[in-house]
């Protein structure tokens, strides 16, 4: 199911279902008020003619009494219910003996004397008004043209007794008014759920089509097009979806151009070593087929393939070292202590050099990986030995600054020349016969891990690395 397809389900689907359980509920609700109120009047209308009424002369109406023109008093209540019906607009009025016995029925067919076999379906409520109390018919009833109707009853009384029970049927005339509403419902229900459709349509596109095209990002990628922007639009969620997807892209785009210049550069460097390794080796291996080998000879080959092995190791290493993801174990080690123990790893070879090697550190306790700190400071003061001429001074400084600690490693060598400063971080870029051109990209990998900065400045005479690092928070 599309994107689309579930937003439109998700917008019409509870609305039906509001919709639909609050109409219901609406219209019984409407219902049970008005019937209840029907009821309430039918009732009222009984009782009301019950008062009117005399026991007596109601109780005096026999079996015969309505044929002919019927007796005077059968006459005289007769029209007197006649008349009530009439201001009332009540389908049928009668009246009941104790023994549940018709003795007036006007709208009815009931014969004096004959058994209201109708008062059956509402025991309970004419037991209640024979018991002295007002009630009416709790389910509508339909008559013979169809019309639903409800009956009120009141006791009549003679004296204390309750000696009959008036009734009065009401036809429910609300329920057209009722049936409109609840046509109008449905209707406003139909309108609504057409508007949410097109709302949640839109809506739909709306959220769609930037994510469609996320999607369709997100498939060029995972594919192996890394170059192909993917565009920032949508509503704010979408548009921190695509930033983040944006950046993601950028980030595998320097990945792989990274991993295409280690995989060019360890070709490269590596053809070198087994060209010469290659020459070194077949030299020897003519010198031990002479029928006096030159053992002098031979061991000088023989140093020079172990020298080519020996850089063939080192450009292995130092790719491993510059392709591993970093892991990062922050401690809080004396930033002094750090600084002095990356200059004695290079004590030896910058005494063999005949460099001056100097430490000027402030005291201070760092936030930061020790070892992957210590090889990226080893890494930048051996660049800084071997670019020093002998007799010349390499510094290594640390001072603490309001945001942090900067440490500089500085050299008075040749320099760097300016067109060549803004590539000296790339993988495999170097100036020297025998360089892998991974050191000062591994060092800048390893202090960026540390939530620090690398920096160059460099002129004839003079160079200087600079590194940022956050103090102990």
């Amino acid at each position: 199911m599309t994107l689309r397809a579930r937003l439109l389900l998700a917008f019409l689907v509870p609305a039906l279902l509001v919709l639909s359980v609050g109409g219901f509920l609406l219209y019984r609700a409407s219902r049970a008020a008005l019937e209840e109120e029907l009821g309430r009047s039918l009732a009222a209308v009984a009782a009301t003619m019950a008062a009117d009424l005399k026991a007596e002369r109601v109780l005096s109406i026999e079996a015969g009494d309505e044929l002919g023109e019927g007796s005077r008093t059968w006459r005289s209540l007769h029209a007197q219910l006649s008349l009530v019906q009439q201001r009332t607009r009540v389908r049928r009025i009668f009246v009941v003996d104790a023994e549940r016995r018709a003795r007036l029925d006007v709208g009815g067919s009931l014969q004096p004397g004959t058994e209201a076999v109708e008062l059956l379906r509402d025991a309970a409520e004419v037991e209640r008004a024979f018991s002295g109390r007002p009630s009416s018919s709790q389910v509508l009833f339909e008559g013979n043209d169809g019309v639903l109707y409800k009956t009120g009853y009141a006791p009549l009384f003679d004296g204390e007794a309750v000696v009959g029970v008036v009734a009065v049927e009401g036809s429910a005339a609300f329920f057209g008014p009722l049936r409109r509403l609840r046509n109008a419902f449905v209707g406003l229900a139909l309108l609504t759920l057409l508007l949410l459709a097109v709302a949640a349509g839109l809506t739909g596109r709306a959220l769609a089509a930037p994510l469609e095209r996320m999607v369709r990002a997100a498939l060029r990628i995972g594919g192996g097009d890394l170059t192909t922007p993917v565009k920032v639009a949508g509503p704010r969620e979408l548009g921190i979806l695509a930033r983040e997807l944006e950046a993601m892209r950028l980030k595998l785009e320097s990945r792989d151009t990274q991993l295409k210049l280690m995989l060019g550069g360890v070709a490269h460097e590596v053809k070198n070593p087994l060209g010469g390794m290659e020459l070194f080796a077949g030299l020897l291996d003519e010198e031990l087929r002479g029928e006096r080998p030159d053992l002098t000879e031979g061991r000088a080959h023989l140093e020079r393939i172990r020298r080519e092995l020996q850089y063939l190791k080192r450009i292995v290493d130092d790719f491993l070292a510059f392709a591993r993801e970093q892991r990062v174990s922050l401690a809080d080690p004396s930033a002094v202590e750090l600084l002095q123990s990356s200059a004695r790893h290079l004590a030896g070879e910058a005494s063999a050099r005949g460099v001056q090697l100097a430490v000027h550190a402030e005291a201070a306790t760092l936030r930061v990986d020790a070892s992957l700190l210590t090889s990226a400071l080893v890494n930048l003061v051996k660049n800084a030995v071997q670019a020093s001429p002998a007799g010349a001074a390499v510094s290594l400084s640390g001072r603490v600054l309001a945001d942090g600690y900067e440490v500089t490693v500085h050299d008075a060598g040749s320099g760097i020349p300016a067109e060549l400063q803004p590539r000296i971080f790339e993988p495999f870029f170097t100036t020297r016969e025998q360089g892998t051109g991974l050191g000062l990209p591994l060092a800048k990998k390893l202090v960026e891990a540390n939530r620090g900065a690398l920096s160059l400045k460099s002129s004839p005479g003079s160079t200087t690395f600079t590194l940022s690092l956050p103090l102990e928070s």
